[in-house]
This record gives C-alpha cells, structure tokens and sequence, in this order.
C-alpha cells in the first residue's frame, strides 16, 4: 500500500453470523477528493464507514486511513478522523452552542480554535445557537452534526448518508458545503442511496450486497454501459412494459417515471436497425403511440445492469 492516498482498502471482509456484510472491498481515496459510495439501504456501506472510523473490526483484508492502520493505530487514527453516522447522534436537550462546545472539549481543544474550518457552515447555524439541537429541522440538524465532526479539523471526514430524510433544498445547501471543504483540501469519503449525489463526487463507488460493483468518475460510469440504450413511451405504460420484456433482444427494461429504458441483448446492432425492430414488435403487439429514442445512459442505468450482472450472494 502507498501511503500517499488518503484511503486504502483491499480485500475487507465482515460477517455477522451467516450474513456476509462486505465481501472482498477493495478501492482508494486520493488526496483531497470526494468520493462517494453509492448504493441501497443493506448494501453495506454503513458496516465499511464502521470499519474505516475504527469502530468495527473486519474480519479479514486492510483499511488504512492516513496511511495509518485502523486496526493497529486505532487511538492516534481517532484524533484524525471527523464522522457523521447516519442517524442523529447529537445531545438533543443541549443548544447547539452546547453541543458544538462539548465536541470541542472532548478533543482537548475550542470552538474558536476551529472557526476557519467551521465557518462556512456556522455563519448558517450562528442565529440558532442557543436553541435546542433537538428543535432543529432536518437540514440543521445534519447541518450542526456536520460542525460537531469538523469541530476538532480533522484531516479526512467520513459522512454516512448525511442528506437521507433531508429536503431538496437543503441537501442542495449540505452538498455545497462539502463542495467547499473539498476545495480547501479536505478528503472526504460519503455515502448515499440518492443516484443523483453521484454526479457531485470527484469519484464514485457502486456497492451492493457487500459488493463493489464499479468505481470511476461518474460520468464515466454512464459512458461505460456496454449495450445500447432506448427510451421509450407510449400511453399504454405497463401494456408496453411486458411487450418489451417479450422481445427476443431484450436484455433489460427498467421503468423511470414515465419513460422506460430499454437495454438491447446485442452489444453492435445499430441503433436504426433496433429502432425499427422495436416499432414493428410493439405494433404487433397492437400497441400504438409509441416513441422510440436512443438516450444516455445514467449512473441510475449503470447500477442497475451492474447489480444485474452479479452472481447471487
């Protein structure tokens, strides 16, 4: 391993009795990226997280964070890592001055020591700092975790799921901030089970059942997707939904909304020569209205025909 990536995992594995959590994990975490770790509620990325902030143990394989083991140099790693678990963690019947004020203390240092790091997100937390944590919305909440976690400026952090249950807007407002601590050199490792997060990571991993199913930068995911791609509608959706299921090439049909994306078996058919077998199959099917385009594929495709394409646990 090189010590010169923020992050390095290789071949961790954890099970809780018979349940395999993670299976082989193996990536990297490159000096002041955002990389993110994408995947379903189950899909192990908590059990990682737990791992890589020195609170679980794997059961085979090594992480190590800062170049530093998380096994054998748990205390000194400790000191070093910011973590926001995925569920609320703060004290609920403290202020937010309070809660900021104890995490400050429990590293030996203050809250002024910290105010370049926290800055940015304490200027949108300052007018509630003497209300209860337990009283703020969901945004602030994550919001207040978030200042906890950087509140010792620690040299990587560690989100799980920090925007899960928060609205629109201020999943807008969080990932922003993450943007900023990124560029100011802060490593950051998230996890979420939202596909459109994707595209804010420098890099992202797809994990499924304890799996890494692909890693690279997310546009580069949808521009890996090995077969063509359609989209396709038509007034009668769930008719057209099992007329194209029925169809001789067809690899993969996924409902998105209120188009569904078709996946042809042949990797070389043109895309004209597809267009127009599809059209015929769905007229014979009596099925009329439809509209046929090639499209893009998404990291949400991606991941989809990845997780299609791996053996069963």
């Amino acid at each position: 391993m090189s010590a010169a990536n923020a992050v390095e995992v290789r071949g961790v594995v954890r099970r809780f009795a018979d349940d395999a959590a993670l299976q082989g994990v193996s990536f990297d975490v490159a000096p002041g990226e955002l990389y993110g770790v994408i995947g379903p509620d189950g899909s192990g990325k908590t059990t990682l997280f737990r791992i890589l902030v020195t609170l679980l143990l794997p059961d085979a394989g090594t992480a190590l964070v800062l170049g530093r083991d998380v096994v054998k140099d748990l205390w000194e790693l400790r000191t070093r890592i910011g973590y926001m678990p995925g569920r609320f963690s703060l004290y609920p019947d403290l202020s937010v001055a309070e809660n900021l004020g104890f995490f400050a203390a429990l590293f030996d240092t203050t809250v002024a020591a910290a105010q370049e790091t926290i800055a940015p997100i304490w200027v949108q937390l300052e007018q509630f700092a003497g209300r209860r944590a337990g009283a703020l919305s969901g945004g602030m909440k994550q919001k207040l975790a978030l200042c906890c976690a950087l509140v010792h400026r620690p040299e990587i952090l560690f989100l799980d799921e920090p925007t899960t249950g928060v609205d629109a807007v201020s999943r807008k407002e969080f990932w922003d901030l993450l943007g900023r601590l990124r560029d100011g050199g802060l490593p950051i490792v998230v996890s979420t089970p939202y596909m459109d997060e994707a595209s804010l990571c420098d890099r992202v991993s797809l994990m499924q059942d304890g799996r890494l199913l692909v890693t690279d930068r997310p546009a580069a995911i949808g521009r890996g997707y090995p077969r063509p791609l359609f989209g396709i509608r038509g007034p009668n959706i769930l008719g057209l939904l099992g007329a194209l299921r029925r169809f001789p090439h067809a690899a993969a049909v996924w409902p998105f909304g209120e188009t569904l994306h078709y996946t042809d078996a042949r990797r070389d058919a043109a895309p004209g020569l597809i267009t127009a077998e599809l059209a015929a199959h769905v007229e014979a099917e009596d099925l009329t209205g439809v509209s046929i385009v090639p499209i893009e594929a998404g990291i949400e495709d991606a991941f989809m025909w990845h997780m299609a394409q791996e053996p069963a646990a």
